[in-house]
């Protein structure tokens, strides 16, 4: 038991460091073209923050254990909205741009849709279904940088800065690299060896999937937004929070699914009907909903929709290791 808290206690370490590196290079970024932060973190920073999710989901659904690879994603969505999501917006609620907010708010729920449509008619993900994900995440990305172009034409250049090592656009991508690849090795190390320890105090798969590996995959996205928050840039945290939802859903999800195709699992039920179905996705649903829709319709976010998602998430984790 030694060993798997030492390893945990490295992976830790290189969350909080890689965090810290890919927040400064994608705001350094973001200032040198005049994008928004909630762009970028939409796209730059969820994608690397959302790696983890990729490689666990992707070698679970490879290796036969479909239930991890679904229970991930879902509760990777679930963690970040109403906990990491939740954390940000308590401690420093703000005001938001709904404008660059629409797009990622917009795909999300397609794409929610698109997977409970799935979930509810077949309860199984073919290898069609994971196409039709990854389509989705193409047109996502091709739309949001679409979006980027028009808004830097439409703002004046900014006057040019001297090329500094410090100004450096080279410095920025290096250091949005080096904290993906932190971010990523950190991850797999807390969740390898957290699992083990989860595993060997009787915890069954099924919930460590939704609750313990959901959470560890998602270390990323609180690690960036604790890191947002203390910097200042709060907007880049909400942003990387929404374009990871979205990505676990197309990205996590269709690269999993189409790899390796898995049904939903079935291990536990409320009232005689499958958790997931019950629980798991109108969480997921109400969650972002709760998060994004004010937000979208008054330009702000209140300290109490932190609040109420943060007890949204202590009831849906009580829950799991109850049914």
């Amino acid at each position: 038991m030694i060993v798997p808290v030492l390893l945990f206690t490295v992976g830790l370490v290189f969350l909080i460091k890689g965090g810290d590196w890919f927040v400064d290079g994608a705001t350094g970024i973001a200032r040198r073209f005049g994008l928004p932060e909630l762009l970028i973190g939409a796209t730059v920073v969820s994608i690397g923050t959302t790696l983890p999710e990729v490689m666990v989901s992707t070698t679970s659904a490879i290796s036969g254990h479909g239930e991890i690879a679904y229970g991930n994603a879902i509760g990777s969505v679930i963690c970040n909205t109403a906990l990491i999501a939740a954390i940000t917006v308590a401690v420093r609620p703000g005001r938001v741009d709904p404008r660059s907010l629409r797009l990622p708010v917009a795909f999300f729920f397609t794409a929610a849709a698109v997977y409970a449509g799935i979930a509810y008619t077949t309860g199984y993900f073919s290898q069609i279904s994971g196409f039709i994900m990854l389509a989705m995440f193409v047109v996502y990305m091709a739309a949001t940088i679409w979006q980027m172009k028009s808004d830097s034409n439409s703002r004046p250049r900014p006057a040019a800065q001297p090329q500094t090592e410090e100004s450096s656009i080279l410095k920025d991508i290096l250091m949005i690299v080096a904290g993906a690849a932190l971010i990523a090795v950190g991850a797999n190390l807390l969740v390898d060896n957290g699992t083990l320890i989860a595993q060997a105090l009787g915890v069954p798969e099924s919930v460590i999937a939704l609750t313990f590996v959901a959470l560890g995959t998602s270390l990323p996205e609180l690690v960036t937004a604790i890191a947002s928050l203390a910097k200042g840039h709060g907007a880049l945290s909400l942003g990387n929070v929404i374009g990871a939802n979205l990505f676990n859903l197309v990205l996590v999800s269709g690269v999993s699914v189409t790899l390796a195709p898995f049904s939903i699992p079935e291990n536990s039920t409320i009232a005689g009907h499958n958790a997931s179905l019950v629980l798991d996705i109108p969480v997921m649903l109400f969650a972002m909903a709760f998060l994004t829709l004010p937000a979208l319709k008054r330009g702000k976010l209140s300290r109490i929709q932190g609040v109420v998602l943060l007890a949204v998430y202590a009831a849906f984790c009580a829950i799991q290791f109850t049914i």
